[in-house]
């Protein structure tokens, strides 16, 4: 892979000195290195967005979607090239990588049907010879900021979702999975968008975002990634009131009554919380379980995370992949350090395997304390914590108790337990008996420190839309 910037319709070097490398995760060797977006590069793709905004916000709704539908068939004759790509930058099983190549061309299919329904309005007006009409014009230059976690959909949602709109974009993917990224921005490019309408940059992450939430020609900021980073993030904005969208972390809780199928449930639970090995700012993670279902539940999560195949990404038989880097690997084996040295029962797994690669078994902490460190952090790993409950307040009070809310799971066959859960749970998205807390269709996005507004959807396109009311008189 020949590593590079994007800018105006160019892959292009940095011109900064210092010089990044990409680790594979499952060998813990460099898959190739590149230099830095240095401060000229990153106003030159702020400069490439404004001047492309003039022709691309006035290009019809009908061509832009067309050109969007070309970059989402790119893609996918492409899968299995970009999921090489995830493979080996971030480690997801090959498998896995190919579904998430798919989704993020839904990303892309989605905005092109949305961009020709973005509506205005009539508004009835108190006289006569007056029109009042509400429109909806795209917000502008976008700065837009994604993790390494889902290489391809994150940059998918919020470039397709600013095209849509007809914004402009400078986006800065992750360092570590740049690869994915230049994937999709050579399909962007070969499908035909114009020079400049999408902008990739990759450097040090706080001076660029500095230099983009500074800069008086970039009018929304969209962020994907750690709370504290998000919260900085959003404050840099607001000095410049630039609108923000922010898709930070979560501390997912799984509320399963005694009603609820214990065996089956926790089957596909353990598919889920160890998909992309945890990794995932939804993934479940705080299992609350009814106390008459406890036992059974628990037994069966724990064998079927010990007959997890954890190993080479390319492997077929691999159900979970390393973490991503050192870094997390650390941060897991702390988390698991913390509950052991609180006398916390480790059920399985809490151990590296092997020294090669950044592998961890999946981990599960049984009754964890309220005040244990993997209690009131996001784990973001292969740790499960499992606890019993009494009845539903209970359940209800647990599941609050962070300030997060970004996903929220509940398993019922009772509806009124079912209609309280949906209502109760502090959570931008609560999933009940079903585990799949993000479409391109559904609004995505947290209450409390899980975010600010919403991706996907048409709530997500309209985060890159701003609003004019135009009164009109039939004469001067």
């Amino acid at each position: 892979m020949q590593y590079s910037q994007f800018i105006a319709g160019e892959f292009r070097q940095g011109t900064s000195a210092e010089r990044f490398t990409v680790i594979e995760p499952s060998t813990g060797q460099p898959l190739g290195d590149y230099a830095h977006a240095a401060p000229a590069d990153v106003q030159a793709a702020i400069d490439a967005a404004e001047s492309a905004l003039r022709a691309w916000r006035t290009t019809s709704a009908l061509e832009r979607s067309v050109l969007l539908r070309r970059v989402a068939t790119l893609m996918r004759e492409r899968g299995d090239a970009i999921a090489t790509q995830i493979a080996r930058e971030l480690g997801k099983p090959f498998g896995e990588a190919q579904k998430e190549v798919v989704t993020a061309a839904e990303m892309f299919e989605w905005a092109a049907e949305e961009a020709r329904r973005i509506y205005g309005r009539t508004i009835p007006a108190r006289a006569g010879g007056i029109t009042q009409t509400v429109a909806l014009e795209p917000i502008g230059v976008v700065a837009a900021f994604a993790g390494w976690n889902a290489p391809a959909i994150t940059p998918s949602r919020k470039i397709s979702g600013a095209l849509a709109a007809g914004c402009t974009i400078v986006i800065k993917p992750s360092e570590e999975t740049a690869g994915v990224a230049l994937h999709i921005a050579r399909a962007v490019q070969d499908a035909g968008v114009p020079d400049g309408v999408v902008n990739l940059v990759f450097g040090e992450p706080g001076a660029i975002a500095d230099q983009l939430c500074a800069s008086p020609q970039v009018h929304m900021v969209t962020f994907t990634g750690a709370t504290a980073v998000g919260k900085q993030i959003g404050a840099k904005a607001a000095l410049t009131m630039k609108r923000a969208t922010l898709e930070l972390g979560g501390h997912a809780p799984v509320i399963v009554c005694d009603d609820a199928d214990a065996d089956r449930v926790a089957r596909a639970a353990v598919a889920t919380k160890y998909r992309n090995a945890g990794q995932v700012c939804t993934s479940p993670t705080r299992f609350l379980v009814q106390a008459g279902v406890f036992d059974a539940f628990l037994d069966r999560f724990v064998q079927a995370a010990q007959a997890l195949k954890v190993g080479d990404p390319f492997d077929a038989a691999t159900q979970m992949g390393p973490l991503k880097n050192q870094r997390r690997l650390q941060s897991i084996d702390r988390l698991v350090q913390d509950a052991r040295a609180r006398g916390l029962a480790i059920a399985t797994g809490g151990e590296r395997i092997g020294t090669e690669g950044f592998f961890y078994r999946p981990t599960v902490i049984v009754r964890p304390s309220l005040d244990c460190d993997a209690s009131n952090i996001e784990p973001f790993g292969p740790v499960a914590l499992i606890s019993p409950f009494g009845d539903l307040d209970e359940a209800i009070a647990e599941a609050n108790r962070l300030p997060f809310g970004l996903a929220s799971y509940a398993f019922t066959n009772d509806v009124q337990r079912a209609h309280r859960l949906a209502g109760e749970i502090d959570s931008g998205v609560v999933c009940i008996n079903e585990w799949q807390a993000s479409l391109p269709e559904t609004p995505f996005g947290g209450h409390k420190d899980s975010g600010l507004g919403s991706e996907g959807g048409v709530e997500g396109l309209m985060e890159f839309l701003r609003v004019k009311c135009v009164r009109q008189g039939v004469r001067a």
